[in-house]
């Protein structure tokens, strides 16, 4: 089942997706006109999902926060509940000091994070769950601000949990483990653009090496191998899902040249460009 709610005057789009058997995100391989953030509910038994082209296993009883340029398909779609939603609908930037999820839930570099939900969490999820269907069958000039309500409310509940989960949230003060959320939130706006950690350092007010002892005391990896990691995970997409040329790739990501990015391919996945093409 698919309910979806649109308001055309400002291209709102919000969608709930309850034993869809087609259910999966195409990411680059078919990107959707409206950018969307999804919540994926897992009700059922433990299962498969592969994330650009990655197999994990999704547990049961757990939430998992997606992004748009991510492709991914569940072994069995049909036991999920989804909610989905685009920025005009609830932009989470401009929200962020309300739900503080940006470069954490989404975005973040922890991935895939699966937020598990104990007894109590899980009947209150269900009860939600219950509540949007309720409002999804409504049709009056309030839906789409109880939808925007109830999706907040979800997204509040999502960011409680995986906090209460995450070490470094458990063991150091929110203000440095905020740095790292914010570095991420940078490094997805400009990753393609900025290649070194003097450019978020900066933008962060610290000094590169400030900024990496905070990385390094919150037992995270070096921001170099971040930013290094996310560029390499673009450039998979890319030749996973497109047919663009090694040559456009090496453009849309910021490289001097196409040899820069071969080399550079080579050098952090082990795999010659076209090789790892050819594997699709």
């Amino acid at each position: 089942m698919i309910k979806e709610y649109s308001e055309n005057s400002t291209a709102a789009r919000f969608v709930m997706h309850s034993g869809n058997k087609l259910f999966g995100g195409q990411g680059l391989s078919n990107p959707a006109p409206y950018p969307i953030n999804t919540f994926v509910y897992n009700k059922g038994t433990a299962q498969q999902v592969i994330i650009d082209e990655i197999v994990y296993t999704m547990p049961k009883g757990c939430i998992l926060p997606l992004v748009s340029n991510q492709h991914f398909r569940f072994e069995h779609p049909e036991t999920l509940t989804a909610w989905q939603f685009n920025r005009e609908f609830y932009c989470i930037v401009e929200h962020d000091t309300e739900v503080g999820c940006v470069g954490f839930l989404f975005y973040g570099i922890r991935h895939p994070m699966f937020i598990l939900l104990n007894e109590q969490e899980t009947e209150e999820m269900l009860h939600l769950e219950k509540v949007f269907f309720n409002e999804m069958a409504l049709k009056d000039n309030y839906q789409g601000e109880m939808l925007r309500t109830l999706l907040k409310r979800v997204i509040i509940k999502a960011t409680r949990m995986a906090k209460a989960q995450c070490e470094s949230y458990m063991e150091f003060p929110h203000e440095k483990v905020d740095i790292i959320r914010r570095f991420s939130l940078l490094l997805e706006g400009s990753f393609k653009e900025q290649h070194e950690v003097k450019y978020y350092a900066a933008a962060l007010n610290k000094s590169p090496k400030t900024l990496s002892n905070v990385f390094s005391l919150l037992k995270q990896p070096a921001p170099s191998v971040i930013i290094r990691n996310r560029i390499v995970l673009e450039a998979k997409r890319y030749l996973h899902y497109t047919e663009k040329s090694a040559k456009e790739i090496a453009f849309d990501l910021g490289f001097e040249s196409p040899a820069h990015f071969s080399k550079f391919f080579k050098a952090y996945t082990g795999t010659n460009v076209s090789d790892f093409k050819n594997q699709r």
